[in-house]
């Protein structure tokens, strides 16, 4: 067998046996579970959701219809299907929720992998400035940064994504150093790798457990930021989100009318999802670092 044959085998043992862990793991499991199910609906509301059904003017419903037969979780101030805007919105807030963290993730790997590797006053600078990012607080950063920029889905992404990244930078950092001080990156330097080489090929692929587990954690909170940036009407106004259907039960006057089915809707499908990822984000926390797993 080859070397590479081998490397791909032992990599293959080590995928299935973090998927054996994880499926013992009920709280992951059950997280996983409800995520899938909403991707899925996520995915196929333009099956069963017609466009006139979400448009201002196109709605059959009458205002604020409560909640029976022909629409389950009632309607909003323009006559539209409360349980059809909560299904749109799945797919706005789960993409901002995704993309946002990967931004993120790629951001705060990037400056822990050069952070930890390079050390010396590299590391020093590109750490104090994470601490200055780290120190600010995100929400804030993010409102300003959505308040400034054209109001767009594009927007929201970026702004929680440069908002985000110190957390997993320290983490990423910190897994650097200890896989630097691990004696096949000597080997590796002894054997005439450059700096590219040994983050690429080294560094990289023992950290990106700890990436994984992070981003699973991170897009529950960019969801949570794309929501509260929403509800403050700094989000796209074309677009259907959860926090964005919030905002417009709030400016409707559903809160002060007791419209509850206008408001509650969307705000438990943000709370399910959140906790769905970050109950996923913990179980991979266990099943990658050793240290945390439980003890029968």
């Amino acid at each position: 067998m080859s070397r590479a044959a081998l490397v791909w085998t032992r990599r293959r043992r080590a995928l299935a046996g973090y998927a054996r862990a994880f499926a013992g793991n009920r709280g992951g499991m059950a997280g996983l579970a409800v995520l899938v199910l909403i991707a899925l609906t996520a995915l196929s509301a333009p099956l069963f959701i017609d466009d006139a059904a979400l448009s201002l003017t196109g709605a059959e419903g009458g205002r604020f219809q409560p909640p029976g037969p022909d629409y389950p979780l009632g309607t909003d101030a323009f006559g539209r299907s409360v349980l059809d805007l909560v299904v749109w919105g799945t797919r706005i807030s789960l993409t901002v929720g995704f993309l946002a963290a990967f931004v993120s993730v790629a951001l705060g790997t990037l400056i822990g992998v050069v952070a930890g590797h390079f050390g010396g006053w590299t590391g020093n600078v590109l750490m104090r400035v994470t601490d200055w990012f780290a120190v600010l607080p995100a929400l804030v950063m993010a409102v300003a940064l959505a308040a400034v920029m054209t109001r767009s889905t594009l927007t929201i992404i970026i702004a929680i994504g440069v908002t985000a990244w110190p957390t997993t930078a320290r983490v990423v950092r910190a897994q650097t150093l200890a896989v630097e001080a691990r004696p096949f990156i000597e080997r590796a330097r002894a054997l005439g790798g450059g700096h590219a080489h040994v983050m690429l090929r080294h560094v990289l692929p023992n950290v990106m457990p700890v990436v994984l587990a992070q981003t699973t954690l991170l897009v529950a909170e960019a969801i949570l930021m794309e929501a509260t940036l929403a509800f403050l009407g700094l989000g796209d106004p074309g677009t259907i989100s959860w926090g964005g259907i919030i905002q417009e039960a709030r400016n409707a006057g559903a809160i002060s009318s007791g419209i509850w089915w206008y408001m509650v809707p969307p705000g438990i499908a943000i709370a399910v999802v959140a906790l769905s990822f970050t109950m996923c984000g913990r179980a991979l926390e266990g099943v990658l670092n050793p240290r945390l797993r439980e003890r029968p």
